[in-house]
């Protein structure tokens, strides 16, 4: 049996103080495996980019455990859950949060460069040109598409050789077409190194491309329904 990478026992979440407090995640279980795809889906303010914020360790929860990839992150210290993450967890984000004033390059080093990682750059130009951005490293994000800056930040999240990778609505300042290219592109790479992918998305037919899709609804699991396709 394959064992799980993403580990989550009865996890709640409270975000706010007094009346305006909300119950963000309420007695969420998960467990996803090594190597699988899972499509996160639900309405808005369900609760799923907490959830993996809550995965990455940017949000801390106010009770349960949350094991990833065999540690236990409860209890740690900021800078020891950042080192956690920046060996074990790449993120794509929506709205690309891209360094305006560096090159494409020098984006994808910065992970690289926080780890101690003398060949940040040479490994920042292999994972630029992996995405089809050979040509581009000297841009600057404003010189670049939507589409483009996106392949940048997958590049970055690619770039430290994470287990999972995380990605949040990674199509969703996209259109259509440049969307699809970037859902292929994490596909294919998820796949390539055999990482865990983890995907919040509100569009029905790239949920579908994953092993398994999740629905939530105000902060709990609806239905976990599980289903094989190829992506």
């Amino acid at each position: 049996m394959t064992k799980a990478v993403i580990d989550l026992n009865d996890v709640s979440l409270t975000l706010g103080n007094g009346a305006t407090s909300v119950e963000v995640l309420r007695n969420v279980s998960l467990e996803v495996a090594e190597g699988e795809a899972t499509g996160i889906v639900g309405p808005s303010g369900s609760g799923k980019s907490t959830l993996l914020m809550v995965i990455a360790g940017l949000e801390r929860v106010d009770s349960g455990t949350v094991r990833i990839a065999g540690e236990t992150l409860n209890g740690r210290s900021e800078d020891q859950v950042a080192a956690f993450r920046g060996r074990n967890i790449g993120i794509v984000f929506q709205s690309f949060h891209l360094i305006p004033n560096m090159t494409a390059l020098e984006n994808v080093a910065v992970p690289l460069e926080l780890a101690g990682r003398r060949d940040a750059f040479e490994i920042a130009a292999r994972e630029l040109a992996a995405v089809g951005l050979a040509d581009r490293v000297t841009h600057y994000p404003g010189e670049l598409s939507g589409g483009e800056q996106q392949r940048v930040a997958v590049a970055r999240a690619l770039a430290p050789e994470p287990r999972i990778l995380i990605a949040d609505e990674p199509t969703g300042n996209l259109d259509q077409a440049t969307g699809k290219q970037i859902a292929d592109l994490l596909f294919a790479k998820a796949r390539e190194r055999a990482m865990t992918l983890l995907l919040v998305t509100h569009d029905p037919a790239l949920a579908s491309r994953c092993t398994r899709q999740i629905a939530m609804r105000s902060g709990r699991i609806e239905m976990p329904a599980l289903q094989t396709v190829s992506a």
